[in-house]
């Protein structure tokens, strides 16, 4: 149990920082805002996977490039709704 939850932590971790770097801008969430982002976009990641290809069996996480996918999906809304990253127009 102890190391499932370590790896889903270091999972999420790895994954929300892949998707911080991938998403352009400066983001003001802190380390445990960044494993939460990747373990919720793990889930959206599977959650999309599925409905594309063997339709929805419920919530299940991605493998690696479907959590990352994911976790983009999440922190651009996450980025929408909070009015983070707004670009200035110089």
């Amino acid at each position: 149990m102890f190391w499932t939850i370590l790896g889903w932590l270091l999972f999420g971790l790895i994954a929300g920082f892949i998707a911080r770097a991938l998403v352009p801008g400066k983001d003001d969430i802190g380390f445990l805002q960044t494993i939460l982002l990747g373990i919720v976009g793990s889930v959206v990641g599977g959650f999309l996977f599925g409905l594309l290809t063997v339709g929805f069996r419920g919530f299940e996480p991605a493998g690696w490039i479907g959590s990352v996918i994911g976790a983009i999906i999440v922190l651009v809304i996450y980025n929408k709704v909070t009015g983070r990253k707004r670009r200035s127009r110089t």
